[in-house]
């Protein structure tokens, strides 16, 4: 895990953002705080009550010093945010925005929304429904993009990829069974993320257990159908399928089951599943068989960077996704 958080801690230090955090009542997030000043990845941001932020600080051992706080209690200020808010566009009016403004992680993804912070991380103490609900409702969808997704980036010791050991899954976290319109729209948004994020050029190949026809099914036809829409809708990004993994992956088995010429397959850098069961036991099956590590919390699909912690993350994890939702909002 050191070598690659450790790599994007130093290229997060290289544009350092604003970040916005909202869970100021976990010690771990001040501690995470701590770390991203001092490592130079951005600015920590602290939305909440201050009274609050100083019985977390002290609590925790942390300064504050050095750290941005918005006081989420000041009338002045909410009134100011909620005036410069875009209410129309996201189809909330003022009394509506002030109310959820009392929330912290509304609040946070307000002013990432008018472009007083750059991200926003949280999650650690609210539910993952809690951030998309509040992320869907504030910053909005990216256009051509119906669902939110959650890609992981794996580190598989011993694999041979186009980007060495490491290796993009998609959706891995949140969608259980996207039609294919949602699918295209995942495979889309995590082109756009990982490329903002890693540097790669997407490839993406969307998987089954059929490659180009060889199987017939009801899941095949989605498939085709999903890479069909993502196609019309992005013909600038490198996508093809449907391909077995080993097509995906192997440029010998690639040439040998295509029969034709591909940008992606055998050499591609993110694998679109299905839907949301094959994609998390694959996941699994990497870390415990192939002893790799995954690592993302950075959701895609939204117009802004938002990132969804794991509560169960350590302050070194947290401030390595801290660090991947900076490089997202830098390359943005």
């Amino acid at each position: 895990m050191a070598n690659l958080i450790q790599e994007l801690i130093q290229k997060a230090a290289q544009n350092p953002k604003r970040v916005a955090l909202p869970e100021c009542e976990a010690e771990k997030t001040l501690l995470a705080a701590r770390a991203v000043l001092d490592s130079g990845i951005g600015m920590p941001v602290l939305v909440n009550d201050p009274a609050v932020i100083r019985e977390t600080a002290e609590k925790a051992g942390v300064s504050t010093e050095g750290m941005e706080i918005v006081d989420i209690t000041d009338e002045a200020g909410r009134a100011d945010l909620a005036a410069r808010f875009p209410k129309e566009e996201m189809m909330l009016s003022e009394k509506a925005c002030l109310r959820k403004m009392k929330n912290p992680i509304y609040y946070a993804m307000m002013l990432e929304k008018v472009g007083d912070v750059d991200c926003t991380f949280c999650g650690h103490t609210n539910t993952t429904g809690d951030v998309l609900l509040a992320a869907q409702t504030v910053i909005g969808m990216q256009e051509g993009v119906e669902v939110p997704s959650i890609f992981a980036l794996m580190e598989v010791p011993g694999f041979e990829g186009p980007e060495g050991d490491r290796i993009v899954l998609t959706d891995c976290g949140l969608n259980p069974a996207p039609t294919p319109s949602e699918l295209a729209g995942i495979a889309i948004a995590t082109c756009d993320n990982v490329r903002a994020l890693m540097g790669w050029e997407p490839r993406a190949a969307f998987l089954s257990f059929s490659t180009l026809g060889s199987g017939a099914a009801d899941s095949v036809d989605k498939i085709t159908e999903a890479l069909r829409i993502a196609q019309e809708r992005r013909p600038d990004l490198k996508l093809d399928g449907e391909f077995q993994l080993d097509a995906a992956l192997d440029p010998a088995v690639a040439a040998k089951k295509l029969g034709r010429e591909s940008s992606v397959a055998g050499q591609a850098n993110i694998l679109v599943f299905p839907e949301l069961n094959t994609a998390n036991i694959a996941v699994k099956l990497i870390q415990r068989f192939g002893h790799g590590k995954g690592y993302g919390h950075t959701l895609s699909g939204f117009q802004k960077p938002v990132a969804d912690s794991s509560r169960g993350s350590s302050v070194e994890e947290m401030t390595g996704d801290i660090a991947m939702v900076v490089i997202a909002a830098a390359n943005q």
